[in-house]
């Protein structure tokens, strides 16, 4: 019971960070959701429908695992997932205070951000995404069964993918800062040595 009670707490803490964080741009009159809601077309479109899809189903799966208590693991990879679900949280949200503004959900077309390269950003250019990364992974170790793997497995190279789109764009924005920035912190974690 404590696993299935930790586990959904991790979930509510993690999208209220996420739908909170929304909620108060919009206050601002700054729009933070453009996934899958671009003018452009192609393999952009097509990469944020299926990854809007992917983090919806996820969630469900997630809670269906959960509250049907479904795992293959030990107590002890139990416990461990639920301290990288944590972990994960905590990464998203820092990463989420650190973006301030400039915080964006998909890409946008037309909307002018601040580049963030300080902070979490400094170690990893894609915070966010690893606090997704960890919570998903936290969760399955948690409540492993096969659905949930595949699921776990989809999303994340869906995400990953996403992250792709996002660095042809970027430089594209932010020039020759976003490149060396590209060049001195890695995608998910580290700096890199000139």
């Amino acid at each position: 019971m404590q696993y299935q009670t930790l586990s959904l707490l991790t979930m509510v803490v993690f999208y209220s960070i996420y739908i909170g964080k929304m909620l108060a741009q919009r206050k601002k009159g700054i729009q933070t959701d453009y996934i899958a809601k671009g003018k452009g077309k192609g393999s952009l479109m097509t990469v944020e429908i299926i990854m809007k899809i992917a983090t919806y189903s996820i969630v469900v799966v997630e809670i269906a695992s959960i509250t049907l208590n479904l795992y293959l693991l030990s107590p002890i990879i139990r416990a461990l997932g639920i301290f990288i679900g944590f972990s994960g949280v905590i990464i998203f949200g820092i990463s989420v205070y650190t973006m301030k503004d400039s915080w964006r959900a998909g890409i946008p077309n037309n909307d002018k951000t601040t580049m963030i390269t300080g902070g979490i950003y400094s170690i990893s250019r894609n915070p966010a995404f690893v606090g997704f990364y960890l919570t998903y992974i936290g969760i399955l170790l948690t409540f492993f069964n096969w659905t949930l793997l595949a699921f776990t497995i989809f999303t994340i190279m869906i995400l990953h993918i996403q992250i792709l789109k996002e660095e042809e764009y970027l430089p594209m924005v932010f020039g020759n800062d976003y490149i060396k920035y590209k060049n001195r912190v890695g995608r998910y974690i580290g700096r890199k040595l000139n």
